[in-house]
């Protein structure tokens, strides 16, 4: 079997897929993205695209390593989310042609379904309470929002009086048994997230996401002896190098590597058994599209320490279509009392709707992410 032409599609909302067409007419399905950089990314899986046509794609190991190591820079978003597409597809293709879901490939599963949650509230935090409502009628037991608005190095407190409002009405609204997720989203610095963690202790929470960003490593032990909500974080780290240092310097209770960005099911297996090894849980990050979903759930299947799974069916960035529109079978994914079970057919377990790919392709999007000013003018994170 011999690779003969890979093509990518931009497609709305936000998302980039990828299919690898072989000589033996099967084909696989990536989906590699950075969002905000779309364009970029496609650029580079063609550059990638070179050395695969031609090549037998069932050799996943060497490709990635070739992908990889034959280049003389490494990392970073752009290629390992390039690297990451390419090797879900290949994956697919192993899969399709031996008759088998990818986690049967990778020793069985060890669950049969993975607790999920709904995101609320969307950039800006608003009308949570309602949010996680609707989220728990809809059959979800956890939810995540974004903490905060924008905040300076040291803000004043009405904010962080109105992070503590939202977290408190939906603890009202939905009882103490529903998992709570507060993602500071990296727009939070170290000085204010002293005071939110501090504050946020009495509320039980499942977990805080990303309380500074991932340059600031050094700082998670100081604040995670602040805060007895676990520490999650590692969706803006690409590789197995990356996350070496997160468990080297400890404080961290679960890893968010993304297999859209990380290297793809290849490279996140190796990351996630490497925080088994330290006891840290993983969450796999995915606000994106069904493949990208579909290789997540390959990997929740066959990693132990694998708890809970993102997923963006109603996410706020989904205006124009949704998780569900690019499949061909809409109860793929079969959430049900606060899980989803592990897709059963071969490869990825997905039918991808070509037809309609193709139709939205034709509009594409130019997503990108706002940018935050703070009030003097300076640029917040976002």
């Amino acid at each position: 079997m011999k690779i003969t032409k890979l093509t990518v599609y931009k497609v709305p909302p936000r998302w980039l897929f990828l299919r690898i067409d072989t000589d033996a007419g099967i084909s696989g399905w990536g989906e590699p993205v950075v969002e905000g950089r779309a364009h970029t990314v496609a650029a580079a899986v063609e550059e990638l695209s070179d050395y695969l046509v031609g090549k037998d794609p069932r050799h996943i190991e060497d490709h990635w390593s070739v992908l990889y190591r034959g280049g003389f820079y490494r990392g970073g978003p752009v290629l390992m989310s390039a690297i990451a597409g390419i090797d879900q597809a290949l994956w697919d293709i192993k899969g399709k042609d031996l008759g088998k879901p990818v986690h049967e490939l990778l020793g069985g599963p060890v669950r049969d379904r993975i607790r999920v949650y709904s995101w609320i509230g969307g950039d800006r935090p608003a009308d949570t309470a309602k949010a996680a409502q609707d989220a728990v009628a809809r059959g979800f037991t956890a939810v995540k929002m974004n903490a905060t608005e924008e905040l300076q190095y040291i803000d004043t407190y009405d904010k962080v009086e109105r992070v503590l409002e939202n977290v408190q009405a939906i603890r009202d609204a939905v009882g103490g048994n529903i998992g709570i997720g507060v993602d500071f989203h990296g727009r939070v610095h170290k000085p204010m997230a002293k005071v939110l963690m501090r504050e946020l202790a009495p509320f039980k929470l499942m977990f805080i996401e990303e309380p500074v960003l991932s340059e600031y490593l050094e700082c998670i032990p100081e604040l995670a002896a602040i805060s007895p909500a676990p520490i999650a974080l590692g969706e803006r780290l690409y590789s197995r190098y990356d996350f070496k240092r997160v468990l080297q310097i400890g404080g961290v209770d679960i890893i968010q590597p993304d297999p859209s960005h990380a290297g793809g099911i290849t490279e996140t297996r190796k990351i996630a058994a490497m925080a088994e090894a330290y006891d840290v849980g993983l969450a796999l990050h995915c606000p994106l599209g069904p493949i990208a979903l579909a290789a997540n759930l390959q990997l929740d299947a066959v990693c132990h320490n694998a708890f809970i799974q993102e997923q963006s069916l109603g996410i706020h960035y989904n205006a124009s279509n949704d998780l569900l529109d690019y499949v061909t079978d809409r109860n793929v994914f079969a959430y049900a009392d606060g899980f989803v079970s592990m897709p059963k057919g071969p490869g990825l377990g997905i039918e991808v709707n070509e037809a309609y790919v193709a139709e939205r392709a034709k509009v594409g999007h130019q997503w990108h992410n706002p940018v935050w000013r703070h009030a003097d003018g300076s640029v917040a994170e976002w």
